[in-house]
């Protein structure tokens, strides 16, 4: 008889502090996990128990580390109520040498939250000599004292992802100019070189939404060029970005009021997209201000 716990993962990050948790924890949380950071340790089980009952969520990041202070001592017993629960439930423990480290808080300017009033390094052997036991019971250990970010993120991706392959995401935005030029765009494309519909009797009050501005703008053959053109750039750096953590693109299309051109080209870029296997979101800033 299965237990409402047998569907979910747990994966409890950890380590020293300056060792990368918080990038640890964004890749999981690009991978589709539900991340709570810095938990109080004595949470661990119900927290559990919470998500349990939750259809929506089967996979359970928790941070937690030395700035819980004295709370930081539940921790091993929380993990033990928790594997004895049925728990699939994983260590993750992230750690590097001292010189890295102290380097590290150095170049933040920021202080070790062990140190006290003495150094960094004090602040080291304290955190050292605390998490020994739950490195002893880690499942992973990842050093990170010659990795960067990207470098840490892989080994994240490759040790919990369990998807055949991943796959970036894109974001296609379509917008006016004479609104200005969205902020958040990785890439902008111009489709002002395109004929305006606007300019017709019968396509003015339509937008690029309806089939007649749409069919208007993409028999252009240039319409049709720039579009394989586009969705083969996305596939040409597609592997690179995933390489490099990158597992989201946004890409503004616009034309000058964003009604009709860069909504045609929008659209039918995130068909495309999706049949090449990119999840897409279509999203269409401008229309409906005119």
């Amino acid at each position: 008889m299965s237990t409402p716990h047998e569907h979910i993962e747990v994966v409890l990050v950890s380590g020293m502090s300056g060792a990368g948790r918080s990038t640890a924890a964004r890749a999981l949380e690009d991978l589709g996990w539900f991340v709570v950071d810095n938990l109080p340790p004595s949470l661990l089980p119900a927290t559990v128990d919470y998500v349990a009952d939750s259809s929506e969520v089967t996979k359970l990041a928790v941070v937690a580390d030395v700035r819980g202070g004295e709370m930081f001592a539940d921790l091993q017993r929380a993990l033990d109520d928790v594997a004895a629960a049925g728990v699939d439930v994983r260590v993750l423990f992230l750690e590097a040498g001292d010189n890295e480290l102290v380097r590290r808080f150095e170049s933040n300017r920021r202080p070790h939250p062990l140190q006290e009033q003495g150094r960094v390094l004090d602040g080291l052997a304290r955190e050292r000599a605390l998490l020994g036991d739950l490195r002893a019971r880690a499942d992973l250990v990842v050093d990170t004292s010659n990795l960067n970010v990207h470098d840490l993120r892989r080994k994240v991706d490759a040790a919990f992802d369990d998807s055949d392959r991943i796959r970036l995401r894109a974001t296609v935005l379509s917008f006016g100019f004479k609104y200005g030029i969205p902020v958040d765009a990785d890439y902008v494309f111009d489709v002002r070189f395109l004929p305006n519909p606007f300019w017709e009797p019968q396509l003015a009050d339509l937008t690029g939404l309806d089939p007649e501005v749409s069919d208007y703008v993409t028999a252009n053959e240039d319409a049709r060029e720039f579009l394989d053109r586009l969705a083969g750039l996305l596939d040409l750096v597609a592997d690179g970005y995933l390489r490099e953590g990158k597992r989201y693109v946004t890409v503004a299309i616009g034309c000058t009021g964003g009604k009709h051109r860069s909504v045609a080209m929008a659209e039918n870029l995130a068909v495309r997209l999706v049949k090449v296997g990119v999840e897409t979101l279509v999203m269409h800033r401008d229309l409906g201000r005119e």
